[in-house]
C-alpha cells in the first residue's frame, strides 16, 4: 500500500484519524512500519513488550487469552481498520493476549511516541482513545492475576534487550584519563554487538583491543590523542574484517557514561551545549573524571554530528535517596553553599543488576528489597527499596565505603589531620595515598587484585589474610546495616569483578548472617558461573534469595540512551502542554481501615459513616476519627477515610513520625511490605497493626484522557512545578492512572508547610524522568 493510499485508508477506516490533519496523518506512516503476518503467526504475543499502536490493514486477526489448564480461547476478532495496543499508552504493562493472525495480514506499527506526541495537543482524538483505554482498564482491573501472569511470561520486562520502538545502533562512550572503552549495539541483530579498548593514550604503548562477532583484535597505535583514538575506534568498528558497520552514519544514537551529575542531573539527558556547559560546573565535585568525560563527549560529537548524543550520570541511580541518608554531620551551609553530601556512584550497575534480579525471579522489582554489592576495584553497595535507590556507601566521592583495590574506604578524618600533622603530607599526597595506595593493596603489601590477595592468603601470608579479612567484614556489615535500613531484604546481589569471580568473597561476606534469613549452598557457590549468567547461590529454603548477576553496565548505558529519546521526542509537546495547569492538593495525616479493623476499632457491624466527599470520585471523610500509639507518643483526632480498604494503612508527614517514635519508608499508597506498624485507639477498643504505617510518595491522579493530553502513562515518574510566591520544581512524582481518578496532584503537609504551598495553587507537568 503507498503512502497517498494508505492515508486515505486511515481517513475512511480508522475512527481516530478522521482527527487529524492530513500533515498529521502523512508524519505519522513515515514514521511508522508496516509488518506482514502469514496466517497462524502471532502479530504480538502474550507477556510481550506494547512499544506500539497496531493497526490492521488487511486481513483478519483473533485475539486469544491463556484459559484455565493451559487451554486459551478467543475473545474476539479484528478486521482491517481496528486497532489494538491502546493500553501501551497507559499502563506499560504486558500484552496480556495472543493477537494470532487467521489470514495473511499487514499492520501499521505506530511507535508508542510518535503516537502520544499526535495527540496530545488534540483533544478530540484524546476523548477518542480513552474511551477504548477505561474500557480495557476495567477489563485489567476485574483480572489483576492476568496482568501478573503476562509480566511473568515476559522474556524483557525491563527493555534489557534494548528492543525499541525503531531500529538502532547505538554507540556507547566511556571516556577515562588515558582509555577509551566503546560498546556498539544493534537492536535488531543481537550478534551483531562489538565492545572494545584504546588504553594508554597520549603515551608510549598505546594499543587498542577490539571484540566482535568476527572475533578479536589487537592493534598496537602510535602515540596520540583522544582525537586519534576515536578514529582507531571507529576504522576498527567499520573495518571489512572485524567491523559491525559499514561507516559513522549507521550509527543512530550516541550514549556516554559521566560520572558526576550532581544534585543537576536526577536522569539521563540529551546533550547540547548548555548541557555541556552544567556537567563542566560540576567538575570541582569530580575532578579527574567530568573533564575527561566532556573531552569525549566533544570528540563523539565531531565525529557523528547528526545523530543525538545522551549524558547518562553515575549519581543519577542514587538522586532518589533520602536527605537523612545523603547528609553529612557537617554544619548545613556546607550543603547549601558547597555541595557537600554523599552522592553515590555505580548507578548504572546497581540499577542494571537490580532489573536483573527481579527478572530472574519474575517479580516486579518496585515489590523487592535487594541489596546490590558492586564488588571490583572500586566497590559499593547499595539499598534498593522497591525500585528507589535509599542508601549507599559510597559518598561525597567514591573514596567512602568499603576497602577497595587501591581506596582506603571509611576513615576518621581526624586521621587525615593527623597525617597531616605527623607526616607532612600534602594535599597531592594524601589523595595519592587515600587513592592510590591503600585498600588491598595498602594492607596486603601484595596487590590491589583480590585474586592475588585470596593466594597470598592461602599460601599463609599474614597480610594478605588480614587484608582479606577486612575487606570481608566491611562488606558483611554493610549488608546487615542496609537490611535494617530497609526493614527486610528479599534478594541479596553480588556482581563485579570480584562478586562474580571470589566464591571465597561471597562465602565470607555471609558467614554468620543466617540468623537475617541468608543462608548460601557452599555447592552452589562455588559452581557459579557468574560471568556468564545468573546463578542463584543460596538454599531453597534461604528466607533471602543470593543471586550472582553478571552486570552491564554499557548494556544500561544504552537502554537509557533510548528511553531517553522516546522521552525527548515528546519534549516540544511537553512545551505546548505547560500552559494547562491542574489542581495542587495538601493531604493531612488520615487512615484507611479494613472492614475488620472498622468493626474493632467502632463496634461489631459498624460501617463508615459519610463526613464529606473528597476530590476523588467515590473517596470521602468519614465521621469516624482514631488516635494514632507509637512508641514515643500519639497523635489524636485522626480522620478516616472511606471508604473501606482491604489492608490497613496509616499516612503520616515525616515530622509526625519522630512524635510517634516510628520511621516509616516513602511508598506509594498500598505498598505496605515491610512497613513499620503502630496502635490504632478508637472508642470500642484498639488495634495492633504489624505493618501499614506510611509517608506518601507525592503523586498526581489521572484520568486516561489526562494521561494521553500530558503523554505520560501510569507508574511514570514526572516532574512538576508549582507556580506560587516560591516557585519550585518537584521531581520524582509517580503518576497513577485510573478512570475514576480526577486530576490533582497530592502532597504531605511538610513538603507544602517548607515550600508555602497551599491547595488550590496550580502545578504544571513539565518533563517525564522515567517510566519503569
Amino acid at each position: 500500500m503507498k503512502e497517498p493510499q494508505l492515508i486515505e485508508f486511515l481517513k475512511e477506516r480508522v475512527g481516530l484519524c478522521k482527527y487529524f490533519s492530513d500533515d498529521r496523518l502523512e508524519q505519522l506512516v513515515k514514521e511508522s512500519r508496516i509488518v506482514s503476518c502469514e496466517p497462524n503467526e502471532a502479530v504480538i504475543e502474550f507477556g510481550e513488550n506494547a512499544d506500539f499502536l497496531g493497526v490492521l490493514l488487511e486481513g483478519d486477526l483473533a485475539v486469544w487469552v491463556p484459559g484455565d489448564g493451559g487451554q486459551s480461547q478467543i475473545i474476539g476478532h479484528f478486521e482491517p481498520g481496528d486497532t489494538f495496543g491502546e493500553m501501551a499508552l497507559m499502563s506499560g504493562d504486558k500484552t496480556m493476549a495472543n493477537f494470532i493472525a487467521e489470514t495473511r495480514c499487514k499492520v501499521l506499527r505506530i511507535p508508542v511516541t510518535v503516537f502520544q506526541s499526535a495527540i496530545m495537543s488534540n483533544p478530540r482524538a484524546v476523548q477518542h482513545v480513552s474511551k477504548t483505554i477505561a474500557e480495557r482498564f476495567k477489563q485489567l482491573m476485574a483480572d489483576p492475576d492476568k496482568a501478573a501472569a503476562a509480566f511473568r511470561k515476559s522474556d524483557d520486562p525491563y527493555g534489557l534487550r534494548l528492543k525499541g520502538e525503531r531500529p538502532e545502533k547505538i554507540l556507547v562512550i566511556n571516556s577515562g584519563s588515558s582509555s577509551l572503552k566503546y560498546t556498539f549495539f544493534d537492536t535488531v541483530n543481537e550478534s551483531n554487538t562489538a565492545h572494545g579498548l584504546v588504553e594508554r593514550i597520549g603515551i608510549r604503548g598505546t594499543r587498542l583491543i577490539h571484540y566482535g562477532p568476527h572475533g578479536e583484535a589487537k592493534r598496537e597505535l602510535p602515540q596520540g590523542s583522544y582525537a586519534d583514538a576515536f578514529r582507531a575506534m571507529l576504522s576498527e568498528l567499520s573495518a571489512s574484517e572485524t567491523g559491525v558497520m559499514r561507516e559513522a552514519s549507521d550509527v543512530s544514537a550516541v550514549g556516554h557514561r559521566v560520572v558526576h551529575g550532581g544534585e543537576r542531573f536526577s536522569e539521563a539527558v540529551v546533550i547540547d551545549d548548555g548541557v555541556i556547559r552544567e556537567i563542566e560546573s560540576l567538575n570541582p565535585l569530580a575532578p579527574l573524571h567530568n573533564p575527561v568525560n566532556v573531552s569525549g563527549i566533544r570528540e563523539a560529537m565531531r565525529l557523528f554530528p547528526s545523530v543525538p548524543h545522551v549524558a547518562v550520570f553515575d549519581t543519577a541511580f542514587h538522586h532518589t535517596m533520602p536527605s537523612y541518608a545523603y547528609l553529612y554531620g557537617l554544619p548545613y551551609e556546607y550543603y547549601e553553599k558547597k555541595g557537600l553530601r554523599r552522592y553515590g556512584f555505580h548507578g548504572s550497575s546497581h540499577s542494571y543488576v537490580a532489573l536483573r534480579a527481579a527478572q530472574y525471579l519474575q517479580r516486579r522489582v518496585n515489590e523487592l528489597e535487594i541489596v546490590s554489592c558492586h564488588l571490583g576495584n572500586g566497590a559499593s553497595l547499595c539499598a534498593v527499596d522497591h525500585g528507589r535507590s535509599v542508601d549507599t556507601s559510597m559518598g561525597f566521592t567514591p573514596t567512602e565505603g568499603l576497602i577497595m583495590g587501591t581506596r582506603c574506604g571509611d576513615l576518621d578524618p581526624g586521621a587525615i589531620t593527623y597525617l597531616k600533622r605527623q607526616s607532612g603530607l600534602d594535599d597531592a599526597q594524601l589523595d595519592e595515598l587515600l587513592n592510590k595506595r591503600s585498600g588491598l593493596l595498602g594492607l596486603s603489601g601484595v596487590s590491589s587484585d583480590m585474586r592475588q590477595v585470596e593466594s597470598a592468603a592461602d599460601a599463609g601470608d599474614p597480610r594478605a589474610l588480614v587484608a582479606l579479612k577486612a575487606f570481608c567484614y566491611r562488606l558483611r556489615k554493610y549488608i546487615g546495616a542496609y537490611l535494617a535500613a530497609m526493614g527486610g531484604l528479599d534478594v541479596l546481589v553480588f556482581t563485579g569483578g570480584i562478586g562474580q569471580g571470589s566464591a571465597g568473597v561471597r562465602s565470607l561476606a555471609v558467614q554468620g548472617l543466617e540468623c537475617m534469613g541468608i543462608r548460601l549452598d557452599e555447592r552452589r557457590n562455588r559452581e557459579a558461573r557468574g560471568f556468564d549468567e545468573v546463578c542463584r547461590i543460596s538454599t531453597d529454603d534461604s528466607c533471602v534469595t543470593v543471586l550472582v548477576v553478571p552486570t552491564d553496565e554499557e548494556r544500561m548505558i544504552a537502554r537509557e540512551t533510548l528511553r531517553t529519546l522516546s522521552r525527548s521526542y515528546l519534549t516540544r509537546v511537553f512545551k505546548a502542554q505547560e500552559a494547562e495547569s491542574f489542581l495542587l492538593e495538601v493531604s493531612a495525616h488520615h487512615i484507611h481501615l479494613s472492614q475488620e479493623h472498622v468493626e474493632a476499632l467502632f463496634g461489631k457491624g459498624r460501617q463508615l459513616t459519610r463526613h464529606s466527599d473528597l476530590s476523588q470520585p467515590g473517596q470521602f471523610a468519614c465521621q469516624e476519627q482514631v488516635s494514632i500509639i507509637g512508641p514515643k507518643g500519639r497523635i489524636d483526632r485522626v480522620r478516616v477515610l472511606g471508604p473501606v480498604r482491604p489492608a490497613t494503612q496509616v499516612e503520616i508527614a515525616m515530622t509526625e513520625q519522630f512524635k510517634l517514635g516510628i520511621h516509616p519508608p516513602i511508598r506509594e499508597s498500598g505498598d505496605l511490605k515491610d512497613t513499620p506498624g503502630c496502635t490504632l485507639e478508637g472508642p470500642a477498643g484498639s488495634v495492633a497493626l504489624e505493618r501499614g504505617v506510611i509517608c506518601a510518595l507525592r503523586h498526581i491522579h489521572m484520568t486516561p484522557a489526562d494521561a494521553l493530553r500530558y503523554g505520560v502513562r501510569d507508574k511514570s515518574t514526572v516532574r512538576v512545578r508549582v507556580s506560587g510566591d516560591r516557585e519550585l520544581i518537584f521531581g520524582d512524582v509517580r503518576v497513577r492512572v485510573n478512570p475514576n481518578f480526577r486530576l490533582a496532584m497530592h502532597i504531605d503537609t511538610d513538603e507544602a508547610n517548607a515550600a508555602n504551598l497551599k491547595t488550590g495553587m496550580q502545578v504544571y507537568i513539565t518533563g517525564i524522568q522515567s517510566e519503569d
